[in-house]
């Protein structure tokens, strides 16, 4: 019996404010309370609220057959308790259908497993004890910050005990294999489920372009494509931001009907279900083992480490906040450790960005800079503060020069 797997990323990073240069030494305020106050709701009002009442709805339609699973970032919590409890406990009331599972993260949506081991294993501890506390699961199955992935960090997340892992079905790593399949990482004890991105895009990105051969993507249409899968596969994997409904997808494209029908065209083959990531990993044996020689993400045409990491800025930046990391730990100060956990989520280095084309365009929506180079700026001076004015340590050699 075949199934869908359907997973979703929730994740608002702490904006950064405007932050001058002159503001260095004198302002340690560095978050944009209004605008990320304003985001969050404006997210929860489009796309959790009302995304999480369908998922409600077909759960209970379908008596717990439809299953699915999120990786919610500690950093996303936070503002919905800050800013909107309901949105919060909307997911709650999911979790207490028993038809959800939520995965493991870095709390603070970072590099972390590129650049920190410790700190890696520290971030991925925090969050697993708020998913313990505010969902009562303690995650098994694991996802990295944007799907990074490769065999070193494989074998990391294996040692702190998860069973899973998920990551991008990218095609130069699987060759002649199909994403449809479970597999068994470097390390024997821990699965991989890898994503069928051709799918998944096809909801994420393509539903709602009339330039599309196939739009409009319609839940029968999609369906007959699963299905096509029997007798190819074992399961479906379709990961893809929580925010495809009602924020990417606006309302008006449909793509809320596509989501309520689904499931019932899905059913309509008696083969198929849906099931959550550890519940694949129990049904279903490894059909083999897979080796990542390069680091994968979900991000971008080239599904590497680019999007974070593609030029000279960012790379700079990064090694910044990193090179920090012993430093801030051994100072058993909380609030300073958390300020700096927070420059350290991926957003940041991503609004830094400088490809072209389509992929530019998707870094250019999401980011709240005119231009790369005032991000980078904005986050040095940021930086600058925290390091010279929280920590108090002199200006290193990169920053005098």
């Amino acid at each position: 019996m075949p199934s869908v797997c359907f997973y979703f990323q929730v994740h608002q990073p702490f904006r950064l404010k405007h932050y001058p240069f002159f503001n260095i030494r004198y302002d340690h305020s560095y978050f944009d309370q209004e605008k990320n106050g304003g985001i969050l709701r404006k997210v929860a009002k489009k796309c959790y609220l009302p995304t999480n009442q369908t998922m409600l709805r077909l759960i209970d339609r379908y008596q717990g057959r439809f299953r699915i699973s999120y990786s919610i970032t500690g950093v996303a919590i936070e503002q919905m308790q800050e800013y909107c409890p309901e949105a919060f406990e909307s997911f709650r009331e999911l979790a207490k259908t028993g038809c959800v599972e939520f995965l493991g993260e870095t709390y603070y949506h970072s590099l972390a497993g590129v650049y920190d081991e410790a700190e890696f294993q520290l971030q991925v501890k925090k969050h697993a004890d708020l998913m313990e506390h505010c969902f009562g699961q303690k995650p098994t199955v694991f996802r990295n910050t944007e799907l990074i992935y490769d065999d070193r960090i494989g074998e990391m997340v294996a040692k702190m005990g998860y069973k899973a892992m998920i990551a991008e079905g990218a095609d130069d790593i699987l060759g002649w294999r199909s994403p449809n399949f479970v597999y068994n990482s470097t390390n024997p004890a821990m699965r991989l489920l890898l994503k069928n991105y051709r799918l998944s895009d096809d909801i994420a990105f393509r539903f709602s372009n009339q330039g599309w051969q196939e739009f409009p993507l319609t839940a029968p249409k999609f369906a007959n494509w699963v299905h096509k899968i029997s007798g190819n596969g074992e399961v479906l994997n379709l990961f893809m931001d929580y925010e495809t409904f009602g924020e990417h997808q606006w309302e008006s494209t449909g793509i809320f009907e596509f989501l309520d029908h689904l499931p019932g065209e899905i059913f309509k083959h008696p083969d198929w279900d849906f099931l959550t990531p550890s519940q694949v990993v129990e049904r279903y044996n490894p059909a083999a083992t897979i080796n990542f020689g390069r680091t994968v993400s979900w991000a971008d045409i080239d599904r590497d480490l680019t999007a974070w990491q593609g030029n000279q800025m960012q790379k700079s930046a990064l090694k910044s906040a990193f090179d920090l990391g012993h430093e801030v730990r051994s100072r058993n100060n909380p609030t300073a450790l958390d300020l700096w956990r927070r420059l350290l989520t991926s957003d940041h280095f991503y609004y830094m960005c400088t490809k072209w084309m389509a992929d530019g365009d998707v870094h250019a929506y999401f980011s709240p800079y005119n231009s790369p180079y005032e991000a980078f700026i904005n986050y040095m001076n940021v930086l600058t503060d925290f390091r010279q004015s929280v920590l108090n340590l002199k200006p290193s050699k990169e920053a005098r020069a």
